[in-house]
């Protein structure tokens, strides 16, 4: 059966199938015209403005927080481009959300520890409808892997190969890599492919701020490519194309927030 995965913002995902609904890494909704001032101040490290704090709006509100069936939230880590404590009150519309969030949240006091099913690197949540396998992050918190209705889902979260090579010395940079690859190791030992990877291509990282998407599909076979992280430059992330195809690879340019993609 077809599933639709839909582009939020940044980071942010949902998976829809028949009878459910999974929300990744929500940080602010695909309507929110002030989503992309409240970010680059994020990475600026400043607060954010009243103005940027105002009422979320867009396919989260507007649609999936009222689809019928299971819903599920997934956060990867306790970063605030990637987890938002607004998820936490959505309760209030659906008590019945499965909250399953990285460790790392918990410790870092984002969330009360009757919230959400907690999972660290190498554990596993599994229901009747999917199961959710923590890996590693080359950050904090974890990457994830969603296996539901025989498609293996897989979302970075901040793993990647954060070289930072323009302004790194060759033993930092290489040291970075080495930690990369070990990742990638890791989940090669529970799968050699997925069938839909979403993944950070950030063109903060300079001249080779594709590196780490490349070493992904050359090690998981991946059946489709979804870029992410990417603050958003759209063309740059979506010159990721001309690699992907080369090594037989779907890839999904992206072009706005909210696009749905069949999957």
């Amino acid at each position: 059966m077809n599933m639709e995965l839909i582009y939020i913002y940044h980071s942010g995902f949902a998976l829809l199938g028949d009878g459910f609904t999974v929300i990744m890494d929500y940080y602010r909704d695909s309507a929110d015209e002030h989503a992309q001032t409240g970010l680059c101040r994020l990475i600026k490290g400043l607060l954010p403005t009243k103005e940027s704090e105002a009422m979320p709006v867009g396919v989260v509100h507007d649609e999936l927080l009222h689809r019928p069936g299971k819903l599920y939230v997934l956060a990867s880590h306790f970063h605030p481009d990637h987890f938002s404590k607004e998820v936490l009150e959505w309760r209030q519309q659906r008590p019945d959300i499965i909250y399953i969030l990285s460790k790392d949240i918990l410790r870092h006091r984002r969330a009360q520890k009757e919230d959400a099913i907690w999972l660290k690197k190498g554990e596993e949540y599994e229901d009747d409808t999917l199961k959710v396998r923590a890996f590693g992050s080359t950050d904090v918190g974890v990457s994830f892997l969603l296996e539901v209705e025989d498609r293996k889902i897989f979302h970075a979260g901040d793993l990647n190969n954060w070289h930072w090579m323009d302004e790194s010395t060759e033993a930092e940079w290489k040291g970075s890599e080495k930690n990369f690859l070990h990742e990638l190791d890791y989940i090669y030992e529970y799968t050699h492919e997925v069938d839909v990877a979403m993944f950070p291509v950030d063109p903060r990282l300079g001249k080779e701020y594709m590196r780490g998407a490349e070493q992904f599909v050359k090690k998981i076979k991946t059946h489709t490519f979804v870029p992410m992280h990417f603050t958003p430059e759209y063309e740059k992330a979506n010159a990721f194309r001309a690699f992907a195809e080369a090594h037989g690879v779907r890839f999904v340019a992206l072009t706005h927030n909210g696009q749905r993609i069949d999957i």
